[in-house]
């Protein structure tokens, strides 16, 4: 009891330094940096630049199923319920005139497992698994190992 105790006034002592306006104390001692750099949560910031998108060359998977990386940018490309231009280079036969990679078969088949001749509505938001490669310093630090450097 004496432990649950000590713990639970120790919570408190962080909820009221945080709630009292000291939260960038806490947040400096951990290490992390976050995309807003140093500026307070209650100050308008910058917003990060994250258009060094590379075109022209792909990365390579670091893993079997990891969804590939957009090699180009897309800001300006619309993905609503009514349109997505992704299609318009990658769905066959487009992607072969296009020069693009076609979109993976998995992604023609529907949650009960029946396969159609069109992208999946499960699938239709692109954006939701593929992002656009950029090239950034990484925000902590990272040991990562590619599957393929472990053999």
């Amino acid at each position: 009891m004496k432990t649950l105790f000590s713990v639970t006034l120790a919570g408190l002592a962080l909820l009221a330094v945080t709630v009292g306006g000291s939260s960038a104390v806490v947040a400096q001692d951990s290490g992390m940096q976050s995309l807003r750099g140093q500026t307070p949560l209650d100050t308008e910031a910058n917003a990060a630049d994250l258009n060094k998108t590379l075109t022209g060359k792909r990365f390579e998977r670091n893993y079997r199923q990891q969804p590939p990386l957009i090699p180009h940018k897309i800001d300006k490309y619309q993905i609503d319920l009514k349109a997505n231009q992704c299609i318009g280079c990658h769905d066959w036969p487009q992607n072969t005139t296009a020069g693009a990679p076609k979109i993976s078969e998995t992604h023609y088949i529907d949650r009960t497992g029946k396969r159609l001749n069109h992208v999946s509505t499960s699938r239709w938001f692109c954006t939701q698994c593929h992002v656009p490669q950029t090239e950034t310093e990484a925000l902590v630090p990272n040991t990562f190992e590619s599957a393929v450097d472990l053999y």
